[in-house]
């Protein structure tokens, strides 16, 4: 399957996925920097490559193709259009000012293809930049970076999400993560690997991030509207997929949650396990509902809100969509989705993948049905993503028909 680009569901058998593996971006984080880099914590850096080596490794045990980020990007940073698209969004900053601006674009001129991917990723600190002038440099604290670090990077799914054979280049909502979408836009543009591919969003239109993006079936998609994903963005994402001349899908469900840290993306409170079964965080089950979009002659219609689990069901065209609770309590339940319970990535029907630190939730799953691949995610979680956050499936085996 190696070079098919294809995904209609989340649980079709998935056979190429994009990651990140954590790097020098993560030791960039300090008590000064973690809130706004949007880490709730330092991560212990060896260990949180370990865990995501042991993720990555389980993945290929089941035949998953993994791609890694920093890989395809120092491919393209070959490649000069690339390299200066991407040279271009960093000196965009306008914190730099001329002065500074300058100084680094001289800096990275000199960077050969896996130094400038570094930088891209690990940020440049202050006293890196031994040409460093102007005002702007000046008052700077000697710690700070004059180019910041990605450490969310981690959380492929956000960034771009497929659909069919598009790929949505999203548009993220904190001004810590805007820089990532110029990387993975570069290298849907200019990879040799997705030499032709179209996109279905652009980084540039309304926020839009792929936590908040779930394909139910073929041909129904939900978007979570909240602290991330604005709902022009959902609207936007609407109008593109139903304007293609083979529409990418035929029912958008829109779907409020609440604005807060543990419930930041509509994939931190539910994910697809099997064509028919989401795992859900109970608290907030019986509450989440959806407006239904369909295509209209002018612009999509929208009807609701009505109950969330009934409006998917009915666009996917079930009797009714089967639920499995995280955890038995409200406390567990709380604690579990706090730790990215829900946050599962299937790998085939009954098939996923799952912090191993959630132990009800995990064991709710098997209960169910549900093989369950267990992984550590000790300091990964650190960042509030779960195996879902952290991977972009590129190749799943289709279900449509």
């Amino acid at each position: 399957m190696e070079g098919v680009r294809y995904v209609d569901s989340e649980v079709g058998r998935l056979h190429t996925v994009l990651l990140h593996r954590p790097g020098p971006e993560l030791a960039r984080l300090t008590p000064r920097n973690n809130d706004t880099l949007l880490f709730d914590g330092i991560p212990w850096v060896g260990r949180a490559q370990e865990e995501h080596d042991a993720f990555a490794a389980r993945l290929r045990e089941h035949g998953v193709e993994v791609l890694y980020l920093t890989e395809v990007l120092t491919d393209v940073l070959a490649i000069e259009e690339a390299r200066a698209e991407l040279v271009d969004a960093v000196l965009a900053d306008v914190r730099l000012g001329d002065s500074l601006r300058r100084r680094v674009r001289d800096h990275l001129g000199y960077l050969d293809p896996p130094s400038l991917a570094r930088v891209l990723t690990a940020g440049l600190a202050h006293e890196e930049l031994r040409s460093g002038g102007g005002l702007v440099y000046q008052l700077m604290d000697r710690l700070d970076f004059v180019v910041d670090p990605l450490p969310n990077l981690l959380f492929t799914r956000d960034s771009s999400v497929w659909i069919r054979d598009r790929v949505a280049v999203t548009s993220l909502a904190m001004s810590a993560r805007r820089r990532e979408t110029s990387i993975t836009h570069a290298v849907y543009e200019h990879h040799p690997r997705f030499a032709g591919v179209a996109t279905a969003y652009d980084p540039w239109l309304e926020p839009l991030e792929g936590g908040d993006v779930l394909l139910l079936a073929p041909g129904v998609i939900a978007v979570g509207v909240g602290e991330r994903t604005a709902p022009a963005g959902a609207e936007r994402l609407a109008r593109a997929l139903f304007a293609h001349p083979d529409p990418l899908a035929h029912t958008v469900l829109a779907v409020p949650i609440a604005q807060t840290r543990a419930t930041m993306h509509l994939d931190t409170v539910c994910t697809m396990v099997d064509v028919d079964t989401v795992l859900m965080y109970p608290n907030v089950a019986d509450d989440l509902v959806a407006y239904t979009l369909t295509p209209g002659a002018a612009e999509p219609m929208v009807s609701g809100p009505e109950p969330f689990l009934d409006a998917a069901a009915k666009a996917m065209g079930l009797d009714r969509l089967r639920m499995i609770h995280t955890g038995l309590d409200s406390v567990t339940a709380e604690r579990e989705q706090w730790d990215d319970g829900n946050n599962t990535l299937a790998i085939a029907p009954r098939l996923c993948v799952a912090y191993e630190r959630n132990v009800e939730t995990n064991a709710q799953l098997e209960r169910a049905g549900i093989e369950v691949i267990r992984i550590p995610g000790s300091e990964l979680g650190s960042g509030r993503g779960g195996p879902r956050c952290m991977s972009c499936p590129i190749s799943r085996e289709p279900l449509a028909g």
